[in-house]
C-alpha cells in the first residue's frame, strides 16, 4: 500500500492496568489531520438515525441476513442475558434462546461472556465467549439462524491463550474456514489468535510485537475525562488496553488491526499469519503500518477499502480512504448521543451500523456503580460514496 512502511521486531510492553513505559512509539497527530464539516455528509435531513435501543450495555453487535440486530450484552453490565435479539416484532429476546442464557438451566451448551459477535454469509452468527464470568475456558459457539439450531462449538485451545488473556474480538475469514481473534491480555503478552473452524486448531501470533501493544502516552480519554479503574489496593490507573480492533477486507487478503490506546493502525497477510514455517520474527518484519486511527476498539472495511473506526474519546465514527492512501483521518458522523461507539458493523443494507456502549459508565469503571444513562442507542449511517473531497 502506498506510504505504508514495514517494520520488524518486538515493541515494548504494557500492562491492561497499569503502563510500564520506556519510551514514546512514533505516532502521527491526530489534532493536525484534516476532518470535513460536521454536517458534510447529512442526506435527507438526517446523517445519523437511531435504529434500536438495546436493553443494556452493549458489547458486540452483528445484523442477521433478514435485517435483524443481535446484541452481546457487556459482561462488565452485569446484564442477566448474555446475548440478545433484536426480532421481527421489534422486541428483545434472549439469543439464540432463553436455556443458554440462564445459569442453571441444565443446557450442555451455556453463554458465559459473550464480548464479540459476527454472522457468516449463511446466517450463522459466531459468538465469542471468553468465558471470564465464571472463570471458565474461552469459545466460539456457532448457532444456524436459518434452521434454529446449534451449529458448532470450537474451544480456544489452553495452549493459545495466557493466564491473563480477555479475548475481546473477532473476524471471519470470507474465503477460509479461519476466525482471527483478539487479545489484549495484561500488555505484557497481547497477540493475535488464529482459529481454524473445521480442525479447531488454535495459534497465538505476533505476541509482544509492538503492533498488538498500547501506546504508553496515549490515555484512556472520553468527553475530555480520563477513564480510571481502582485497583484493590484503592488506587487509580489508567486501563491500557493492546489490540483490539480488527477488520478483515472483502477477500480475506489482509487483517488489519490496533491497540486500543493507539494511534497507528497496522496490517498483514492472512496467508503469512496462516503459515506455520515462519519465524515469529520474520512474520513480525510483515506487519505493515496503514493509517492514523483514534483511541478505539471496533472498526469495520466496506467493498471500497475505506475503513471506519468508533472513536471513543470524541464520540465519533471516523474514516480513512485509499483514495488519499490512507493518510487522512476524517470524520463521517458526530453525534451528542454517541458514548463510546462501538460494534461497527456493515450490513446487507450497505450501511454502516454500530451502538453507544457508554462503557466508560459501567461499574467496572466507576467503583462498582454502574452511572450509565440508558438509552444504549443502536444507530445506522449512510456511508461516503467518495472520498474526494479537498480537505
Amino acid at each position: 500500500m502506498p506510504g505504508a512502511r514495514p517494520y520488524g521486531g518486538t515493541g515494548l510492553l504494557v500492562l491492561v492496568l497499569v503502563a510500564l513505559w520506556a519510551g514514546p512509539l512514533p505516532a502521527p497527530d491526530l489534532k493536525l489531520l484534516p476532518f470535513p464539516p460536521k454536517n458534510f455528509f447529512k442526506k435527507g435531513g438526517e446523517e445519523l438515525l437511531e435504529t434500536g435501543r438495546a436493553p443494556a450495555g452493549p458489547a458486540g453487535l452483528c445484523v442477521l441476513p433478514g435485517g435483524e440486530y443481535v446484541v452481546a450484552c457487556h459482561p462488565f453490565f452485569q446484564s442477566q442475558h448474555r446475548v440478545v435479539m433484536l426480532d421481527k416484532d421489534k422486541q428483545w429476546v434472549p439469543f439464540p434462546n432463553e436455556e443458554m442464557n440462564t445459569p442453571g438451566s441444565g443446557t450442555p451448551l451455556f453463554l458465559d461472556s459473550v464480548v464479540a459477535l459476527a454472522c457468516d454469509s449463511r446466517g450463522i452468527v459466531w459468538m465469542l465467549d471468553n468465558g471470564r464470568r465464571s472463570g471458565g475456558g474461552a469459545t466460539l459457539v456457532a448457532w444456524d439462524t436459518k434452521r434454529n439450531q446449534h451449529h458448532k462449538v470450537v474451544v480456544i485451545d489452553s495452549l493459545a491463550l495466557v493466564p491473563n488473556s480477555f479475548l475481546s474480538n473477532l473476524v471471519l475469514d470470507p474465503s477460509g474456514p479461519h476466525i482471527y481473534l483478539a487479545d489484549p491480555a495484561d500488555g505484557l503478552s497481547s497477540a493475535l489468535i488464529l482459529v481454524n473452524t473445521e480442525t479447531g486448531l488454535s495459534r497465538r501470533v505476533l505476541q509482544g510485537d509492538r503492533s498488538v501493544q498500547k501506546d504508553p502516552e496515549v490515555d484512556l480519554i472520553v468527553g475530555g475525562e480520563v477513564v480510571t479503574v481502582r485497583r484493590p489496593d484503592g488506587t487509580l490507573a489508567s486501563p491500557l488496553t493492546g489490540v483490539s480492533p480488527l477488520a478483515i477486507d472483502r477477500r480475506g487478503e489482509w487483517l488489519y488491526y490496533g491497540p486500543r490506546n493507539g494511534t497507528s493502525l497496522y496490517r498483514i497477510r492472512t496467508e503469512l499469519l496462516l503459515r506455520t514455517d515462519i519465524t515469529p520474527q520474520v512474520l513480525a518484519s510483515q506487519v505493515t503500518g496503514v493509517s492514523p486511527k483514534p483511541i478505539c476498539d471496533s472498526m469495520a472495511i466496506d467493498s471500497r477499502g475505506q475503513i471506519y473506526f468508533g472513536d471513543i474519546g470524541n464520540g465519533l465514527i471516523d474514516y480513512v480512504s485509499p483514495e488519499d492512501n490512507y493518510l487522512k483521518l476524517r470524520r463521517l458522523v458526530q453525534d451528542p448521543r454517541i458514548a463510546w461507539p462501538g460494534g461497527l458493523t456493515i450490513g446487507s443494507d450497505g450501511q454502516l451500523h454500530f451502538f453507544s456502549s457508554q462503557l466508560h459508565r459501567s461499574p467496572f469503571f466507576n467503583g462498582g456503580k454502574d452511572v450509565a444513562a440508558p438509552p444504549f442507542s443502536i444507530f445506522k449511517t449512510r456511508l461516503p460514496t467518495t472520498g474526494r473531497f479537498g480537505f
